[in-house]
């Protein structure tokens, strides 16, 4: 009996269990590229374009390997528009009833399968480290869930950077080496371009007719598209970027997008780079003496820690983990966030640079544009379905407990112990964008006063009954205790008269 066997766009692994399972003599790979999952969101057209294209090279690989392959292209005329509509098509031309699947990466898509006409087999999704299970096992009984003894764990079974039961280096943790400011200049010339073939080409042409409405440049394109290319752009990361990555992943600078980072993320969360071979190969770079141990200890955290902490946390929670909203924040997103104009320099440059590379690292995400939405009382679910949206490397396993979690504290301290708010001395400490900014960010009041100031002190006011008593911002309480009443007065009048303008649509 022929099964279907469904290979989505973040499922490009040649070892994927649905694969693993299926038989390449009978069965029919079904992969298509379809209106609903381009559009639920106003995916960025570099994010789609990546993805169109790298699901046709790896149509094609398994082809190559002797695999039949049912690939429905967005402009097929026969073209359903949704991926439970292609199964039933699929389904009916073949006479197949069974599909084998991966686990999918969004509730939304889990339940569109679930209630499909077909018998749909789900088999996990093998590609990560800890299993569902694994994490549910972890976090029972625990009153927090701290990624920090998550990732421990991690270490011990994956043995990765230990010696023995012991950490290499005598420490888990070496993110204290990881906090310096921007540098003078940047030694690492970023990511590998790669040139686009023809058939990247013909995806740049369809994604342009479709979808030049939506925010962020198409061109120019340089992302890999193929598994070769992601272990070209991996070897030169390691080789040449991680040696500095420690010292500066939480600097930002004006034009230097990339700085020391690797933009691992696409192809990893892709499916076109496994977790565990990156993390060897920048252990190998330690092990060599090619890379220190703040750096390699720090990467292999964001992917063994980080990464499989919040994918625990997304399907532990359940479906209703996006409309969370504990600050009851309700503010709209501004047009800022899609490339309207704004003084704020620091927003700017991030915005500008996601726009036109579909990429941002994790500081500028969290300490300016997600500092910026949730001073501001931002609705979260709104900044969460703008961060899906824009970034390349953004699922909603992945981006939700980020956003909803970790950047805009909207689940309640489930994943953050406070709220990751700042004035603008952290962005001033960590970047250059202060500098030639229309505000300044030593003004504390007035006009000319950096937003991020009086909405700090705004914001921790609003929420004082929920956060005096937290041991991690006392001290901001009684600093505001120690101001004169005037200056409290006019901090409050200016941060009110900020977020008044944002209600009016005035540019700020």
């Amino acid at each position: 009996m022929v099964n279907l066997v469904l290979v989505l766009a973040d499922q490009l692994t040649h070892t994927l269990s649905a694969l693993e399972h299926a038989d390449k003599a009978d069965d029919v790979i079904v992969m298509a590229e379809v209106a609903d999952e381009a559009s639920y969101v106003r995916h960025h057209p570099k994010k789609i374009a990546f993805l169109f294209s790298a699901m046709r090279h790896f149509a094609h690989e398994l082809r190559e390997a002797g695999w039949t392959v049912r690939y429905t292209a967005l402009d097929d005329a026969e073209n359903t528009g949704s991926i439970v509509g292609e199964l039933l098509r699929a389904a009916s031309d073949t006479g197949a009833s069974r599909v084998l699947s991966t686990e999918c990466g969004e509730w939304r898509l889990i339940s569109a399968l679930e209630d499909a006409p077909l018998e749909v087999t789900v088999l996990p999704d093998t590609r990560f480290i800890a299993s569902h299970k694994r994490f549910e096992d972890w976090a029972e009984g625990r009153k927090q869930l701290r990624m920090e003894y998550f990732y421990r764990e991690m270490r011990r079974e994956t043995g990765l950077l230990m010696e023995g039961d012991k950490p290499v280096g005598g420490k888990w943790n070496f993110d204290h080496d990881n906090r310096k400011p921007a540098p003078d200049e940047v030694t690492f010339d970023g990511p590998l371009r790669f040139e686009p073939d023809e058939i990247t080409a013909d995806v740049l042409a369809l994604v342009k007719s479709r979808f030049d409405n939506h925010f962020g440049d198409l061109e120019p394109f340089w992302f890999a598209v193929t598994r070769d290319q992601a272990l070209q752009q991996l070897h030169h990361f390691i080789a040449l970027g991680l040696p500095k990555f420690g010292d500066f992943q939480d600097a930002m600078m004006s034009d230097e997008p990339f700085l020391y980072h690797g933009l691992i993320s696409f192809y990893l969360n892709a499916g076109l780079l496994t977790p565990l071979e990156i993390c060897r190969a920048a252990e190998q770079s330690f092990t060599d003496g090619d890379a220190p141990i703040n750096a390699v200890e720090g990467f292999i955290r964001q992917i063994l820690g980080w990464r499989e902490y919040v994918r625990g946390i997304y399907f532990l929670e359940g479906p209703s983990y996006t409309s969370r909203n504990y600050l009851e924040h309700s503010r709209a997103l501004p047009e800022f966030y899609w490339g309207g104009e704004t003084r704020m320099r620091c927003v700017s440059k991030a915005v500008e640079q996601t726009g036109r590379d579909a990429y941002a690292h994790h500081i500028q995400r969290l300490m300016v544009t997600g500092n910026f939405a949730l001073l501001a009382g931002i609705d979260p679910h709104q900044v969460h379905e703008w961060y899906l949206a824009v970034y390349a490397d953004a699922y909603e396993w992945v981006e939700a407990p980020n956003v909803i979690g970790m950047s805009q504290f909207a689940d309640g301290g489930i994943i953050a112990s406070k709220p990751y708010v700042s004035s603008g001395s952290y962005i001033n400490k960590m970047s250059d964008y202060c500098k030639g900014c229309h505000y300044k960010v030593t003004a504390k009041t007035g006009e000319i006063a950096c937003p991020f100031n009086v909405l700090y002190w705004d914001f921790l006011i609003r929420h004082e009954e929920r956060f005096r008593g937290n041991p991690r911002m006392g001290q901001m309480y009684r600093v505001w205790e120690r101001m004169d009443e005037e200056r409290r007065d006019t901090v409050l009048s200016d941060a009110a008269e900020v977020l008044a303008k944002l209600d009016r649509g005035e540019v700020i």
